[in-house]
C-alpha cells in the first residue's frame, strides 16, 4: 500500500448499483471511508441524515457553495447534491482510504481539482438491465424516471473518460475489484 491512500471516485449511471456495490465493500472493509453528500433532496424511505446524506436546505447548499465548503456538486433530477471537503481532505491526510460515490458531473469536478484521484465507472450489464433497475425502485414518479434514463443514455458515453471500468453483474465481484483498485486488499 502506497504511504498516502489516493482519492477513488465512483461514478456511472443512476440505477447501476453504486450504492449496493459500496454497502458490500463497506460491510468487508469498514475502513475504508465513504464521504457523506449534502443533498437537498428529500429522504427516501430508511435513509438517515449524517448516515446515507446529509439532507440540507436549497439555502444551506448555498451557503456550501459560496463559501467553498464542497470539493463538487451537481445538480441531478430536480435536485443538488455535493461532497464536503474538509472532511475528504483529513480522512486522506490521515491516512485512511477515501471512496466518493458520485455522479457524472462531480466525477469530472473532482477530476479537474485533485488531478491525483482514480476515477472508476461503474457500468451495467446492459441497457435493458439498467432500465429494469430504474423502474423497478417503485419510489420515484415516471417523470423522474424518464430523466434518469436520459440522463443514464448521457453518462453511459462519459465511460471513456474514467481510468478504470468495472462491469456490474455480480455485486460481490465488483465490490472485490474495486478494492483491489484501491490497493486495500
Amino acid at each position: 500500500m502506497s504511504e498516502r491512500p489516493r482519492l477513488t471516485v465512483l461514478s456511472g449511471p443512476s440505477g447501476v448499483g453504486k450504492s449496493t456495490v459500496v454497502a458490500h465493500m463497506r460491510k468487508e472493509h469498514p475502513e475504508v471511508w465513504l464521504s457523506v453528500s449534502a443533498t437537498t433532496r428529500k429522504p427516501r424511505p430508511g435513509e438517515k441524515h449524517g448516515v446515507h446524506y446529509f439532507f440540507v436546505s436549497d439555502d444551506e447548499m448555498d451557503k456550501l457553495i459560496a463559501n467553498g465548503e464542497l470539493l463538487e456538486w451537481a445538480e441531478f433530477a430536480g435536485n443538488r447534491y455535493g461532497t464536503p471537503r474538509t472532511a475528504v481532505l483529513e480522512h486522506l491526510e490521515s491516512g485512511v482510504p477515501v471512496l466518493l460515490e458520485i455522479d457524472l458531473q462531480g466525477a469530472r469536478q473532482v477530476r479537474d481539482s485533485m488531478s491525483e484521484a482514480h476515477s472508476v465507472f461503474l457500468a451495467p450489464p446492459s441497457w435493458e438491465e439498467l432500465v429494469r433497475r430504474l423502474t423497478g425502485r417503485g419510489t420515484e414518479p415516471p417523470e423522474v424516471i424518464e430523466r434518469r434514463l436520459d440522463a443514464a443514455k448521457i453518462e453511459l458515453a462519459a465511460e471513456p473518460e474514467f481510468d478504470a471500468t468495472l462491469v456490474n453483474t455480480s455485486v460481490e465481484d465488483v465490490a472485490r475489484e474495486l478494492l483491489a483498485l484501491m490497493e486495500v486488499v
